[in-house]
């Protein structure tokens, strides 16, 4: 990212963020990272600053199953583990941070494979 986008983005996620916190909602938050090689999905209690489950495309039960950690079928794979993990641990329903990247591509994948295995947002 260069110069303006670098900007964009960082106002975008500040913005992101500032109106998940403004909601006060009693709900965990669903964090994206995105990077170029690979894609990591967090899902973080705020009231007490701790991550609940921790899903990559580096995680040990996705290890030989994607080809590439930087595609949309390992977003696939990443939201719906991480989906299985939450609703493993009771929580059904989330907000979703998508870190200030548009709702496009593997983010728009991991979300809708989040929700087709059962996660509320």
């Amino acid at each position: 990212m260069h110069g303006i986008t670098l900007e964009r983005y960082h106002y975008r996620a500040a913005r992101t963020r500032r109106k998940i916190r403004a909601s006060q909602t009693a709900r965990p938050r669903l964090s994206i990272y995105r990077a170029s090689k690979h894609i990591y999905a967090q899902i973080i209690d705020d009231a007490k600053s701790q991550t609940l489950v921790a899903v990559s495309s580096l995680s040990s039960d996705l290890k030989g199953q994607l080809k590439s950690g930087g595609n949309i079928p390992a977003a696939e794979a990443v939201g719906k583990l991480v989906a299985e993990k939450t609703l493993a641990k009771g929580i059904k329903q989330i907000v979703f941070d998508r870190g200030g990247h548009v709702y496009h591509g593997r983010i728009k994948a991991l979300a809708e494979a989040a929700r087709k295995a059962g996660l509320d947002f």
